[in-house]
């Protein structure tokens, strides 16, 4: 976390959150959960069009489910396309990109409950952490140069520094960098410090420094491993020196927790948890104008941590019920109040301004189905 937040540093056991399991919401959405490892449509190119096949390899000629499937918009150049062969599936079709990239297209619906849901997903990730950071503490302890502990290393690096993990087909496309893409030259590491320079996504350059003496120290021996990718490990059964990858990043999460979280899961965590202290550290709003300012204020602070315009930011990274409760004046009081409970406990599991968000954010949750 940022210097901010370093002061809070003592930890405090937070209760795991309701969570809707996908099936159920895909059920409350009216619709069926679905895979596309079962059969479905297909397509065949014909001349500048495309023809389409159900799963007996029949040709689809039914006008309604040509329309579903044209209003789709099915790229041209996708690959591998699968088409879902009813209209009620929340998964509607998926497809490989020009970079090979697997690309989904969700039922109207289901984007809709995933949007109600996100943020509990959210606070699910934060009732995680506890069990992330023990696993990642005991991992970077490990002898030698394995593959856990240099993911470790890079999930700690990653919550310090909310750098994206990087993909390598940015790498080819757009010569934009992240953790698991990082060359040697674009890590500089003096004493304690560890520098990294770099160009990130949509082109914006990053100097981002990180000051702890035991990653420091790794990093200088993963330099010394043979090939250009700084984020390398031994393999423990040949000695072979292997590349981290994103996936690797993502499998490692879902091996520790149980569940399905992503490297992006840090940084919708750190953009709410971010906001809500920048708000608390400022006067409660004399007029809804200032308070919009402050808003403004604080999102565009995080969106410049965060490395996203503040519209991305303020959409996608920081949960409305902070925003929402300051313009109203109910937050200040209502973290501050949070705070102090979480500081009185002393229990090493999360931090206490991130157990106070959690318990301001599940209070809303609680008060707005409540209301519902």
């Amino acid at each position: 976390m940022p210097a901010s937040v370093e002061p809070l540093a003592r930890e405090q056991k937070i209760a795991e959150p309701n969570i809707t399991d996908p099936e159920e919401a895909a059920e409350e959405a009216g619709l069926r959960y679905v895979s596309d490892d079962k059969p479905g449509y297909t397509r065949k190119q014909k001349g500048d069009d495309f023809e389409f096949y159900d799963t007996t390899g029949k040709l689809v000629t039914d006008e309604a489910k040509l329309l579903r499937i044209k209003r789709l918009a099915i790229p041209p150049a996708y690959t591998d396309v699968w088409i879902c062969p009813t209209g009620n599936g929340h998964l509607q079709a998926t497809g490989r990109d020009a970079r090979g990239r697997k690309q989904y297209r969700y039922h109207e619906k289901w984007r809709e409950a995933r949007d109600e849901t996100k943020y509990d997903r959210m606070l699910s990730f934060g009732a995680a952490l506890p069990k992330i950071r023990q696993r990642v503490e005991e991992d970077l302890s490990l002898l030698g140069l394995p593959k856990n502990k240099v993911l470790a290393t890079v999930l700690s690096i990653m919550e310090r520094t909310f750098i994206r993990v990087g993909n390598e087909e940015y790498v080819k496309q757009n010569k934009s960098y992240g953790l698991t893409t990082m060359r040697n030259k674009h890590v500089k590491v003096k004493g304690s410090v560890l520098r990294f320079n770099f160009r990130g996504k949509s082109g914006v350059e990053h100097d981002v420094n990180v000051s702890d003496r035991r990653l420091a120290r790794i990093v200088k021996k993963l330099q010394d491993l043979p090939g250009q990718e700084i984020f390398s490990y031994l393999d423990e059964e040949d000695g072979t020196v292997r590349n981290i990858t994103s996936q690797d990043v993502n499998d490692y999460l879902r091996e520790i927790t149980g569940q399905d979280f992503t490297a992006k899961d840090f940084r919708t965590w750190a953009g709410t948890v971010l906001a809500a202290v920048a708000l608390n550290q400022v006067e409660k709003a004399e007029t809804k104008k200032a308070a919009k300012q402050n808003i403004k204020t604080a999102v565009s602070a995080v969106a410049k941590i965060l490395g996203n315009t503040p519209a991305v930011c303020r959409k996608c990274y920081v949960h409305p019920a902070v925003l929402e409760t300051y313009l109203t004046g109910d937050m200040i009081e209502g973290l501050k109040r949070k705070t102090e409970e979480a500081l009185a406990e002393n229990s090493p599991d999360l931090r206490s301004v991130e157990v106070a968000v959690m318990r301001f954010l599940q209070q809303r949750l609680a008060l707005a189905q409540a209301a519902a």
